[in-house]
């Protein structure tokens, strides 16, 4: 049984009926958006968590050890994936998930949520349940496996809204890497909300009211 990884934990109100699993980017740590409790107004209790990624040598920067949700050893960051680290920390995030339902949780009220490589992870996590989930939040990010997704990718995560949001002038995920990701997600079926922004790699006001707005959109459609 996969251990549950060290994180962050609030509660928007009491009783919370819904959850988001929120992942932080490459270096960072749960505590990223935590801000995010406070800049969200939604209309139920939520219980927020923030998991940090374990620490692993990143190829990329030398071989520090940093919190990274798998290893990237090139700029061409689709190139040369590792495999092993990002289907590691799919069964992270799907003990992450059992927590939820184990605490009353149902799936279909459970967001995943990530910034760059922990949207990365998001995203490939929520193409393979077996239950469909509330929404995915992917922001500044892409699709990796892509080619294993096709065929590993299950009907009932169809169901699962998904939510990109990228910025045009973005150095550290290439615009072009989140559209092709996007024009994948809609070829295969998935409901792709796309949302883009005059910003680098970044959250800016603007992102966080669409978001706001989506998530509304979502719990309003499953109560």
């Amino acid at each position: 049984m996969t251990a549950i990884l060290s994180h962050i934990a609030l509660e928007s109100g009491k009783q919370p009926q819904y959850s988001i699993i929120w992942l932080h980017g490459l270096g960072a740590d749960g505590q990223d958006f935590v801000p995010m409790v406070e800049e969200l107004k939604l209309p139920v209790a939520v219980r927020y968590l923030f998991p940090h990624a374990p620490k692993r040598p990143v190829t990329l920067n030398g071989g520090f050890f940093m919190r990274a949700w798998y290893d990237i050893t090139s700029d061409k960051i689709d190139a040369q994936q590792d495999v092993a680290g990002i289907r590691s920390s799919q069964a992270d995030i799907e003990a992450l998930i059992a927590q939820e339902v184990s605490r009353g949780i149902l799936p279909h009220h459970i967001f995943l949520a990530g910034f760059s490589q922990g949207g990365a992870i998001a995203l490939h996590t929520a193409l393979r349940q077996t239950v469909p989930l509330a929404g995915v939040l992917a922001l500044s990010t892409y699709l990796p496996l892509a080619e294993s997704a096709q065929a590993e990718a299950t009907a009932i995560s169809r169901k699962t809204p998904v939510f990109m949001a990228h910025g045009r002038d973005d150095t550290v995920v290439p615009y072009s890497l989140g559209a092709t990701s996007k024009a994948f997600l809609l070829a295969q079926g998935y409901d792709v909300s796309w949302h883009e922004y005059a910003m680098q790699h970044s959250v800016n006001e603007k992102e966080l009211r669409d978001i706001e707005a989506w998530l509304k959109k979502r719990i309003e459609e499953q109560d």
